[in-house]
């Protein structure tokens, strides 16, 4: 068993979504994607407390959503940026855990999945990831400028597991030299730490669209079948 502390950034806009709120508090089934999120982890014997980085004017939706929960929830101020989300919640986990950082509107990550990169993480940075399935073309103007090989391209995936101590520093180097990562795993590889990847789940989608609602539906469907 490796005890892990999650930090979800879950402060952000639903502009891909066409909603005017958070995203996370669309419901998919009747309940809020952002409870399908917790509840992964809420059920994961392994997870030990679970942050969330949220709007301070939206902590009493929040605090009535998960109030049934059994695992503690500690909530910080989310910033504008996922990065400074994610830096607020990284700065009250113990330093010798080992953390995982989830998107909140991953609502579909499997208790198998969260603890091969919990365990994987022991021996430094983890990720869930895929590989890509279809053709890759780089283009420029809308013309193709080359087929890019897709045989070693993977699409990165959340959780991301790391020592905590190891991946605050990270974060708190890039707020120095003003850096902004495209996920917390590329902070990490900025100051050349190894990342390693665990085999994800193509179910495992992030709802960015009002089409990944369609997507979300189906695969509960098909779960439900299991």
């Amino acid at each position: 068993m490796v005890a892990y502390t999650v930090v979800i950034p879950a402060a952000g806009r639903g502009k891909r979504m066409g909603a005017d709120a958070n995203k996370l508090m669309l419901t998919l089934r009747d309940k809020p994607i952002i409870a399908w999120t917790l509840q992964a982890f809420d059920t994961d014997p392994w997870c030990e407390r679970m942050v969330l980085a949220i709007r301070p004017e939206e902590r009493d939706w929040f605090e009535a959503m998960t109030s049934q929960m059994k695992t503690p929830v500690t909530y910080v101020a989310g910033g504008e940026e996922r990065q400074q989300s994610v830096h607020a919640g990284l700065k009250v986990v113990a330093p010798d855990t080992i953390v995982m950082i989830h998107d909140g509107a991953r609502p579909f990550v499997k208790r198998e999945q969260l603890h091969q990169v919990a365990e994987a993480a022991l021996q430094g940075g983890a990720i869930l990831a895929v590989p890509v399935k279809d053709t890759v073309k780089q283009v420029q103007r809308h013309h193709i400028e080359r087929t890019v090989p897709r045989e070693n391209l993977w699409l990165a995936q959340t959780p991301q597991a790391f020592q905590a101590k190891a991946i605050l520093a990270a974060h708190e180097r890039a707020v120095e030299q003003q850096v902004m990562g495209t996920d917390d795993a590329s902070l990490f590889e900025w100051l050349g730490e190894s990342v390693q990847v665990v085999l994800g789940d193509y179910h495992n989608i992030k709802m960015t669209t009002p089409e990944d609602l369609l997507f979300g539906d189906a695969i509960l469907a098909k779960e439900e079948l299991q």
